[in-house]
């Protein structure tokens, strides 16, 4: 197939996880012999901090304004079997109205951000993409599962709604073990939500074991915050180096964004990377994530301070190493690029088929 993305970012990993995403799919899509061009804003924030400015697999174009997109890449559009536009893409409302005007294939959203989006359109916030829109793409790829489907199709009017998760380059995330520097790291961008979790599951845990060693990664977090004496912070790790800081942790700590809670089913490319590299993975507990990994088996689960604490300190090497080594597992099997790469496929497929009957009837 000839494909054209445009999404938020894939040359830039710098606070945001839309770009290892984009460059897992990518990756799997090449390897089956598909023909990618990625399209992205050119935008200062992401031009300061480019940790890949052609990611392998695709041919990626970046461009300055919507005139720019529309006059030089009109026939790409035109002519590509599949259009996949994301959520978050700068101005993508007048870039969806466009590709599904332009586009003569099969035209898709790919909503990285499910349950933020859907909020934004109870509340008639139209940031990247609107009702009308949302009933002109013929397939609507959601990185959440479960009833959220159903709700895209039946309120919003998707023709075709299909999950289509994150997923991990198992030859950059691989078992990397050193000796541990840290209990518990945690790896994400700063959000208000996400915050009072991280408090409640790391903060407090290592202000009641001194002795313990705690890490968190990851930009965007206000001056304000007083972390604890044992807590060492990293504003930032590319993806190369992203294996490496989880094997020298005894355990990962997961932590979702309210909106994914909520409507469950929303697994975060951070699980899925962790668990590729074999490191012990303590999250907090969401409807759905039992058909992710297996509690207690392949992730451990936490609700508070005591939960936690418990864990980091009662937990025997050999315990470690099997809840590792199952999740690890798991990704291997369900969660890689070529995984990927083939369900998109099949929503290609049905999709396609779905157009054919439509214009022919």
């Amino acid at each position: 197939m000839k494909i054209v993305m445009l999404g938020l970012c894939v040359t830039s990993s710098w606070g945001n996880g839309h770009a290892t995403t984009y460059r897992s799919l990518i990756k799997g899509l090449a390897a089956r012999g598909h023909e990618v061009l990625f399209l992205e804003r050119d935008v200062p924030w992401y031009a300061q901090n480019r940790d890949q400015p052609q990611p392998a697999g695709a041919r990626t174009e970046l461009y300055e304004d919507l005139g720019q997109l529309f006059e030089r890449y009109e026939a790409d559009v035109r002519n590509a079997d599949l259009t996949i536009v994301g959520s978050y893409v700068p101005e993508g409302v007048a870039v969806g109205e466009w590709v599904t005007a332009t586009a003569r294939g099969v035209r898709a959203f790919y909503d990285i951000d499910t349950p933020v989006t859907l909020e934004k359109l109870a509340s008639r916030d139209r940031e990247y993409i609107t009702p009308e829109l949302v009933r002109r793409y013929h397939l609507y790829l959601s990185f959440a599962g479960g009833r959220t489907l159903k709700i895209i199709e039946r309120r919003w009017g998707s023709p075709m709604a299909r999950v289509l998760y994150c997923s991990v380059d198992t030859t950059l995330y691989r078992p990397c073990f050193q000796q541990p520097r840290w209990d518990l790291g945690y790896l994400g961008t700063w959000s208000q939500d996400r915050q009072v979790w991280l408090e409640e599951l790391l903060c407090k845990p290592a202000r009641r074991w001194p002795e313990g060693r705690f890490s968190v990664v990851g930009p965007l977090y206000p001056d304000g915050i007083e972390w604890p004496r044992n807590v060492e912070r990293i504003t930032h790790l590319s993806p190369q180096q992203h294996a490496r800081f989880y094997g020298s942790q005894r355990f990962t700590l997961n932590i979702t964004r309210d909106a994914m809670k909520r409507a469950g089913y929303s697994p975060s490319v951070r699980l899925f990377e962790a668990g590729a590299c074999g490191v012990p993975i303590i999250s907090d507990w969401w409807p759905g994530l039992d058909t992710i990994f297996t509690p207690g088996r392949e992730i451990l689960l936490s609700s508070n301070a005591d939960d936690t604490l418990r864990l980091v300190r009662d937990f025997s090497a050999q315990d470690l190493r099997r809840i590792g080594e199952a999740a690890m597992r798991r990704v291997h099997a369900e969660h890689t690029p070529a995984m990927r790469a083939l369900q998109l496929e099949q929503y290609y497929e049905e999709a396609s088929s779905a157009l054919e009957k439509a214009m022919s009837a």
